[in-house]
């Protein structure tokens, strides 16, 4: 991995508090700037590290998302132009020193801890456990877009001692990193039912912990909510295949036991406390609306048109062009046409109070509409329909109420808030065309209504899993025009790695080249 990545890694190890920006200053200290640190510090700085690629903001959603994924999963609309699937080289290179960044930080909490004495250790396994869990949530998104990348190596050039020739990180194989994902993430949830920490660590975890207050509890439900995702993820693979329909079953059939997220009361978000605080959504304006990055793709506003999803108005605006309807970008349209479309109010944009003008807009980390489309899926394979069109039906209003209670946390008033749907419009549109279950005859079509409920919940929201589901189950299906101006015609189905990574750490490089190709397969992606 390139030096100063992993400098940048140790360097920003900062921490955060759900409170004042000077308790924040006072009580996380930069690590890299004291003589000693803490568990606890480190947590805090941990956690924080990769903030604004859960909380939406600038960066990400400008560089990084506005013309890859939110392009490859049809989430907006845009104007077609020569190499418009290409993912950028800033792209790449930014969300990879954002993880590896964020996993230098675990590296150096893991240090700390190691360091200490085995009470020690015992006193604070919590914080060990939970971070290990937060981190495994963002190492599976970074190989759902890479496949092999450097990780049992990688973030040690502290632990190292400097040597930085030591700490050019070495490939893992994708599929062995989520073996011993998983194979942690079992013995952790089963961990988190008994562990019970002694008050003055209880007092510290609640503190540091930004993300679930110190709730030992809702910490289980993450951790068996993100084996669900992961193992559903893996199924389809020869060699997790067994394993997934096991445990999965196990996490399903045993809420006791293994607890997942099922209300939107237990969701686990990234929470906007206090706009005086680093952690916000301010940027999430500019990083959204530039550039026309907000607008609406044709064939989402046509599915929520046409059946009356009640997200519909507090998801999307009707045109300025004319307020009376809803309008989305052709994907196959002819590019002067679509820009003109759009630089003249005829394009529908992303409900601007709900999203991008929304500065108390949550980073949202896992969602009981997801974790009830994940068990519809595993229930339609199993040939439980009841059970498969009881969890999909839960999760289309789940994820209608969580729309509305992000609405309802704006405080911007550019769009007038619409009426939270009554019983009636829900039942209505349950029973759509596009959106009855019971419409649907087999399991191929019954799986295609659950991914199009993946893709209206994620949309411009959650675009890491959203890009991995589209390319896992090949639906929705979606129509690209062709760019014949590049090799690569149509949108790619892996991310490559950043030309960096050949340039500093070529080594390691030379063994993965072969499979750095836009064009090459996950080892779950076998559709």
């Amino acid at each position: 991995m390139k030096t100063r990545n992993i400098i940048l890694g140790i360097a920003l190890m900062v921490g955060v508090s759900a409170c004042s920006k000077k308790d924040f200053e006072d009580n996380y200290t930069d690590p890299s700037k004291i003589g000693t640190t803490t568990v606890e510090k480190q947590y805090s700085g941990f956690l924080q590290s990769n903030w604004d690629y859960v909380v939406p903001n600038y960066w990400n959603y400008f560089v990084i998302l506005r013309t890859s994924l939110q392009h490859y999963n049809q989430t907006v609309g845009w104007a077609n132009g020569a190499n418009q699937y290409v993912t950028g080289a800033a792209s790449i290179t930014d969300r990879w020193k954002s993880y590896y960044g964020s996993l230098a930080q675990y590296k150096e909490l893991l240090k700390v801890y190691n360091a200490s004495t085995a009470d020690d250790q015992e006193l604070r396994r919590i914080y060990y456990i939970t971070a290990t869990i937060y981190l495994y949530d963002h190492t599976q998104r970074t190989i759902d877009l890479h496949g092999d990348i450097p990780f049992t190596g990688a973030g040690l050039l502290s632990t190292n001692g400097g040597n930085y020739a030591q700490s050019y990180a070495p490939y893992d194989d994708a599929a062995a990193i989520y073996t011993k994902m998983l194979d942690d993430l079992k013995a952790f949830s089963t961990e988190l039912n008994t562990i019970q920490p002694i008050a003055a660590i209880q007092s510290s975890f609640k503190t540091q912990d930004f993300i679930n207050g110190g709730n030992i509890a809702t910490w289980a439900k993450y951790c068996n909510s993100l084996r669900l995702r992961m193992l559903t993820r893996v199924s389809a693979a020869s060699a997790f295949s067994s394993r997934a329909s096991s445990e999965i079953a196990e996490i399903l059939g045993s809420p006791a036991t293994y607890p997942v997220v099922t209300t939107n009361a237990d969701n686990i978000l990234m929470d906007v406390k206090d706009l005086n605080t680093q952690i916000n959504a301010k940027g999430f304006r500019d990083g959204l609306e530039s550039w026309n990055g907000n607008a609406a793709g044709k064939k989402m506003i046509d599915f929520l048109v046409s059946n009356a999803d009640p997200r519909l108005p507090v998801m999307f605006e009707t045109t300025v062009a004319n307020p009376a309807i809803y309008v989305g970008v052709d994907p196959m349209g002819l590019s002067n046409e679509q820009q003109l479309d759009m630089d003249n109010g005829r394009i529908s944009l992303y409900n601007r109070s709900t999203f991008s003008r929304n500065q108390y807009f949550p980073g949202v980390l896992m969602t009981a509409s997801e974790v009830n489309l994940l068990a519809a899926e595993y229930y339609v394979k199993t040939g439980d329909n009841a059970k498969a069109k009881a969890a999909y039906e839960t999760a289309i209003r789940q994820s209608t109420e969580f729309y509305y209670s992000v609405r309802a946390l704006s405080n911007d008033g550019t769009v007038d808030a619409p009426a939270t749907p009554t019983e009636g419009q829900i039942t209505t549109y349950l029973a759509s065309p596009g959106a009855s279950w019971d419409l649907a005859t087999t399991n191929d079509t019954k799986l295609n209504l659950i991914a199009t409920q993946k893709w209206l919940h994620f949309n411009v929201i959650q675009p890491y899993e959203l890009y991995a589901e589209v390319r896992r189950l090949d639906k929705p299906s979606f129509t690209f025009q062709v760019d014949n101006a590049n090799s690569l015609k149509q949108p790619p189905t892996r991310w490559q790695y950043p030309a960096e990574e050949a340039t500093y750490n070529n080594a390691n490089y030379s063994t993965v080249q072969s499979k750095d190709i836009p064009t090459g397969k996950l080892f779950w992606d076998v559709n």
